[in-house]
């Protein structure tokens, strides 16, 4: 019988194992909707969980000898990812250039960037400069721009257009490159997460196969840059957390039976050393917040989190009062490790601005800030300061309408999709009104073209089940991955409710995307089975998650012409609008 690759559905706790407690109170009240009290095991399985050994019984099926079928079987780690990665980036890089347009808000960060890479700063364009860009021509002024978002994802956006020019592949170049490589990450983040390979793969194809994450992935806008950051920054705090959890195990006594034991001197004493892996969490972090603001709501949870997780260990490895030795020995090096980084890290990405003198309110503190009663920071600084009150006045008080505006309470269920291009013509017209000679309508009809941000919508529609699975699974069992997993949706997606007033978009949501496939990955683990299952609930599972991928996978396939621009009959478009909202 193949080993096959389930998620444990035993709880990964962080209690000492002597001393197990009895539910009493609410926790036995509990009981009746699933919770476990916490249990005894082993001090090095909870504290650093093994990989689980690779089954090679598919390659020996295959004819390979036992040695060779267990190499191939470990290279999984990595191979696995790999071509999910490669599946990823083929879908977003065929075609890349199409539609051969500047389509939605490109035509504010593709030009945008363009000026930071010929300027150093942004710069105001002519009205007609999208269709001369398009025709060949770069019409670019040096008035400067007033921009009301940081230049580090337009700073990566100018890479494209360094390497290919002011094109639609250009400018789409490195948002598809960040897109691919999200995919590998969610991979193998979800095999630390799960300690499944499969289960990791799992996620990263979901992720491949999103829309909203394919769409953004193919636009040169924001968001999709902010998410690459957000999702390396949770990577970085998860190895974190294992080489942590793995240094505790090393200082811990060994009983004679070869079991590690708790010790609540090393457990308060022992401190953690230099953790690179945190520092580059705070590298990430801090791109974030220079992309988009709404990274500071990010920063905070996982600041916190981080701190969670060190409390979490030093119980396990015995501390008596694992909090006030998380206070005592690790806040302010978790702080420092992450705040002070991610600031830098912003005030790094205006080096263009700092380096020139036509950014605008650059010289602000020669002009109408010479007065301040803050002279003695320095005047750049200074003026960046007040250009970021400006900015977060225009950010707080944007309430003007939009016809694809949306509230966050409807983003999980995919209610509002943004139109980011479409055009449409009749019967034997041409689909391209501004060109006459484009090929003509060839449909009875009718022919439409469309890019529509809408997320798989089979996909989101289970990560709205999986979410509640995952918060039952944190409330009741304590499973510190769910926890993690809504974490990071709740700090991508709660803070939007806040802002009830603003004008707000769907396509803000793709922050949440990389979680939510590992939220449904974490249900498919439960779908399988845990160890020691029967065979028939095996075989149920196994169905069960077979039929759900396939559907998810088609949903994709039957709306991949409206994600890419393909030209489709309007009869076939509208059999794709399966909500009135999406119209």
């Amino acid at each position: 019988m193949p080993r096959w690759p389930v998620m444990s559905s035993q709880t990964v706790t962080d209690a000492p194992p002597e001393h197990p407690r009895q539910p009493a109170g609410w926790a036995a009240r509990l009981r009746a909707f699933g919770y476990l009290p916490q249990r005894a095991g082993d001090l090095r399985e909870r504290l650093v969980p093994g990989h689980p050994e690779p089954g090679s019984w598919m390659w020996r099926y295959l004819g390979f000898s036992t040695s060779a079928a267990g190499r191939l079987a470990r290279a999984t780690a990595w191979g696995g990812p790999l071509l999910v990665a490669l599946l990823a980036g083929v879908l977003r890089f065929v075609n890349l250039g199409s539609p051969n347009a500047v389509i939605f808000d490109e035509t504010y960060y593709a030009k945008d960037a363009w000026s930071l890479l010929r300027l150093g700063y942004e710069t105001d364009w002519p009205e007609k400069a999208n269709e001369q860009i398009i025709e060949g021509a770069t019409p670019l002024g040096d008035t400067a721009a007033y921009v009301v978002h940081p230049p580090a994802g337009k700073w990566v956006i100018a890479l494209g257009e360094w390497f290919f020019g002011l094109t639609p592949f250009g400018w789409r170049f490195m948002v598809a490159l960040l897109g691919t490589l999200s995919v590998l990450m969610v991979c193998r983040i979800g095999r630390r997460l799960f300690r499944s390979t499969a289960l990791g793969c799992l996620a990263g194809l979901l992720l491949a196969v999103d829309g909203l994450h394919f769409v953004m992935s193919r636009t040169a806008l924001l968001d999709l840059v902010l998410m690459f950051w957000l999702l390396a920054a949770f990577g970085c705090l998860l190895i974190d957390r294992d080489a942590a959890r793995a240094r505790l195990a090393a200082a811990l006594p060994t009983g004679p039976d070869g079991l590690l034991r708790s010790d609540p001197s090393v457990a308060e004493r022992l401190g953690l050393g230099l953790r690179p892996w945190r520092l580059a969490a705070g590298v990430c972090l801090g791109l974030a917040c220079a992309t988009k603001w709404n990274g500071l709501y990010v920063l905070a949870a996982f600041g916190l989190m981080a701190v969670l997780w060190d409390a979490g260990a030093r119980r396990s490895a015995g501390a008596r009062a694992p909090y006030r030795t998380v206070l005592r020995r690790d806040a302010l090096p978790a702080f420092s490790s992450l705040v002070p980084v991610a600031l830098v890290t912003y005030l790094a990405s205006w080096a263009g601005w700092f380096a020139t003198s036509g950014g605008y309110y650059r010289n602000w503190h020669n002009e109408a800030g010479a007065d301040s009663s803050f002279s003695w920071v320095p005047g750049p600084l200074r003026s960046l300061w007040h250009y970021t009150f400006e900015v977060y006045d225009f950010h707080v008080a944007l309430t003007s309408s939009h016809p694809y505006e949306s509230n966050p309470f409807s983003w999980l269920v995919a209610a509002r999709p943004v139109t980011y291009y479409y055009v449409s013509a009749d019967p034997d017209q041409p689909l391209s009104p501004s060109n006459p000679d484009s090929p003509v309508c060839g449909y009875a009809s009718g022919c439409v073209r469309e890019v529509l941000a809408l997320g798989t919508p089979l996909l989101w529609w289970t990560a709205c089940v999986a979410l509640a699975y995952a918060l039952w699974r944190w409330l009741f069992r304590r499973d510190w991955r769910a926890g993690a997993i809504l974490c990071a949706v709740g700090a991508g997606y709660l803070p939007w409710l806040l802002y009830q007033e603003r004008t707000i978009f769907y396509f803000y949501a793709v922050v949440l995307t990389p979680f939510l496939c590992l939220a449904v990955a974490f249900l498919v683990g439960a779908l399988l089975g845990p160890p020691g299952s029967s065979e028939r609930r095996r075989v149920i599972g196994i169905v069960t998650v077979g039929v759900l991928v396939l559907l998810i996978v088609w949903n994709f396939i039957y709306f991949y012409p409206i994600y890419t621009g393909e030209e489709i009959s309007r009869e076939g478009w509208r059999a794709r609008m399966w909500l009135p909202t999406w119209i």
